[in-house]
């Protein structure tokens, strides 16, 4: 038996976090096909998809931040002003980038809520509960939900 020495550290430190994250997707792209396929390709890049909407006034009323991969959007945030919630808007917004997403080649949607925020409003936009993860953080449930864009 080999008995190692390691120092084990808590801080934060960029340049080994993006060493991290470049060795662990060479380890993962050895180790799957479709990984190696995508590996060099425009679908292989994270694309950024925003999607914004002002009042009459210019004001920001509502806006969706996400990013396309591979065949995915990934909605990250999705927010309606309150005195905006209840017109629409936040349809609107999720219909624009799932619009955009079909035209970058997408064909599913993926994002995380939490049960007070808004897993009833993607269900009624044809989202499907695929992931629940309760007291995530204490005493609030997570949401994963998906959707096919065609």
């Amino acid at each position: 038996m080999v008995s190692r020495m390691f120092r084990l550290e808590t801080e934060v430190d960029k340049a080994r976090r993006d060493l991290l994250h470049r060795r662990l997707r060479d380890t993962n792209t050895a180790a799957s096909e479709v990984l190696r396929a995508l590996r060099g390709t425009p679908a292989a890049r994270e694309s950024p998809l925003h999607v914004w909407a002002s009042d009459a006034n210019g004001e920001l009323a509502g806006g969706l931040v996400g990013h396309t991969w591979t065949a995915w959007l990934h909605v990250t945030y999705l927010w309606v002003d309150g005195r905006h919630r209840g017109a629409g808007l936040g349809s609107s917004l999720l219909a624009e980038a799932e619009r955009v997403a079909a035209e970058r080649g997408c064909t599913a949607s993926r994002v995380e809520t939490w049960d007070f925020q808004a897993p009833d409003f993607y269900r009624r936009q044809g989202y499907e509960v695929v992931c629940v993860i309760p007291d995530y953080p204490p005493g609030i449930t997570e949401y994963t939900l998906t959707k096919q864009l065609s």
